[in-house]
């Protein structure tokens, strides 16, 4: 049943995001006490983004019908709910949804709510991004660059994505100008500047990382470095680089929340047009997202990993 202005959507398509290793986990502890649980994981059925079909709506809900395709998130800004995207069916309230678009399977369409946000809240609402700047994007082959890649080509800038050897060529396919192979060159020692960077691998120090921006540059450190399991370290790295920004000519930010309706239907505005395509390394059934999450712990996926039910 759905609820008020909930959703009951039949669930086609879940992605996993890094935040779902450290849901079920119950590690880092920081993760815990924002949402997940103090001392147990809180949400018992985990997966933050789904895609499917409308199976009844609530009395207050206005925008959609049943029967409708829609993709979005399981929790919204304003209540956390004891059910997650790795279920044949789940309620969510009205605002996460938005209708998928016509372009788009449901395995694309689960692949963007949570990655596809941060990153445009990276690039539009911290970064501040604007045409014809250059874009350094750290760790551009995962589920939260590639969309970076694409938005940033198409805000106007010209894109340098970083990764490992064997991300390169798609890099190139979803529109990075330039490539570099972090196994074969370090970006801060290049001797190139850029005017934005994303910092989503945090494998270089701030400091390091200023030497690779224009004197007006902006340093954004993004949350998918979670997915290394190194979130307490970003956390210091990035109140580090927020004090010292105060001090020097460069910017930085981080941890800006963005209003999910908004960049869904910002999102969706975007793929319709074709400027963005969610980039999918492998699909698992509902049966096997234990190995779904245990492939995204090794750090090697392009794009996104997705369940299908």
């Amino acid at each position: 049943m759905a609820a008020g202005d909930e959703v009951l959507v039949r669930v086609h398509a879940a992605s996993v995001h890094p935040d779902v290793s450290h849901a079920v986990r119950g590690v880092p502890y920081v993760l815990r006490i924002m949402g997940s649980g103090l001392l147990k994981p809180k949400n018992k059925i985990p997966g933050l983004d789904m895609a499917g079909r409308a199976e009844a709506v609530g009395a207050k809900v206005t925008r959609f019908r049943p029967g409708d395709e829609v993709f979005g998130e399981t929790i919204s800004a304003h209540r956390w709910h004891n059910a997650g995207a790795y279920a044949e069916y789940v309620a969510v309230p009205e605002e996460v949804l938005a209708r998928k678009p016509a372009s788009l399977t449901f395995e694309q369409a689960a692949a963007v709510p949570t990655s596809a946000s941060i990153a445009l809240r990276s690039l539009r609402d911290q970064g501040r991004i604007r045409p014809g700047q250059k874009v350094l994007i750290n760790g551009a082959g995962g589920g939260v660059g590639t969309f970076a890649v694409q938005l940033a080509k198409a805000f106007g800038a010209e894109v340098t994505g970083v990764d490992s050897t064997k991300k390169l060529d798609m890099l190139r396919s979803i529109g990075a100008d330039k490539v570099i192979d972090y196994t074969q060159q370090d970006f801060t020692q290049s001797g190139e500047r850029y005017d934005l960077m994303l910092d989503i691998a945090a494998n270089h120090s701030f400091s390091d990382c200023r030497r690779a921006l224009t004197p007006a540059g902006t340093y954004v450190i993004v949350g998918d470095a979670a997915g290394s399991g190194r979130w307490i370290g970003v956390l210091g790295r990035a109140l580090k680089a927020l004090v010292l920004s105060q001090f020097v000519g460069q910017g930085m930010g981080a941890f800006v929340s963005v209003e999910k309706k908004e960049a869904m239907g910002v999102l969706r505005e975007l793929i319709e047009a074709g400027k963005v395509t969610p980039v999918i390394d492998r699909t698992y059934p509902l049966s096997e997202v234990p190995q779904a999450i245990r492939y995204v712990e090794q750090g090697h996926v392009q794009g996104k990993v997705i369940i299908t039910v």
